[in-house]
């Protein structure tokens, strides 16, 4: 996984723990798993909606004046 082993893991996780505090993480990994939810649904989702009105098939009507001949 990227070349980091557990030890490197656990150097990171008490350097944040340092630098944020006990208090903190909570929040952060919470901001951090919407933040990933957010990225996925949106990468997920179309790039445009398509609002164009779908055409209807003409009705062929004697009462249209210029179909008559």
């Amino acid at each position: 996984m990227f070349g980091i082993g557990l030890q490197e893991l656990l150097l990171i996780l008490v350097v944040v723990l340092l630098l944020f505090g006990a208090n903190k993480l909570p929040e952060i990994g919470g901001g951090l798993g919407r933040a990933i939810r957010n990225f996925r649904r949106a990468s997920s989702e179309p790039d445009e909606i398509d609002i164009t009105p779908k055409n209807k098939k003409p009705s062929s009507t004697d009462d249209d004046p210029s179909h008559k001949a």
